[in-house]
């Protein structure tokens, strides 16, 4: 197990490994798991507020403004995005060849449609996350770890979604 950040990937052991320790201190400084789609909540309450501060008194948006627990969330995926970002460049490698599938698979092309089918996706997913008070991150990593049966349940639901789609993608 090494741990070699030019490598174009990260041993999955190692990265599991610091994912799983990653628990101790968020459960041990802010009383919460690690999740994602959360943080998709605060940011969006916070801009809408900014623009209605009368949205505060929806408790559902109130709930996600306030406390460290909410920020941390919006740090943590912030950071997914820039580890990503950094490992790619470190690491020299950079995805190629999707694009076409994506353009057999939906019948869309150029980046607009490409950025409108990645957003509507997106807001589905989110919007699924959300109904499930959860996302895979939160659900797989943290709801597993603590032994949670309603995790387990949407573990196994997500699974079943992203082999169905991969079965799809591959017949297109």
């Amino acid at each position: 197990m090494s741990l070699d950040l030019r490598a174009p990937a990260i041993s999955p052991y190692v990265a599991g490994i610091a994912i799983g320790l990653l628990q101790i201190p968020a459960f041990l400084l802010i009383d919460t798991a690690l999740g994602a789609s959360s943080s998709y909540v605060t940011v969006g309450g916070w801009l809408a507020s900014s623009v209605d501060p009368a949205l505060t008194g929806i408790d559902y948006v109130a709930k996600h403004l306030q406390g460290a627990k909410n920020w941390w969330q919006v740090a943590l995926v912030v950071g997914i995005a820039l580890g990503a970002l950094i490992s790619s460049r470190l690491s020299r490698t950079v995805r190629k060849g999707f694009a076409p599938v994506w353009r057999r698979a939906v019948g869309v092309s150029g980046l607009g449609g490409r950025l409108a089918m990645g957003f509507a996706g997106g807001f589905v997913m989110l919007f699924g996350a959300r109904i499930a008070d959860g996302c895979t991150s939160g659900h797989g990593i943290s709801g597993m770890a603590q032994l949670a049966v309603g995790s387990t349940v949407a573990v196994a639901a997500m699974f079943a979604g992203g082999i169905a789609t991969a079965l799809l993608m591959k017949r297109v």
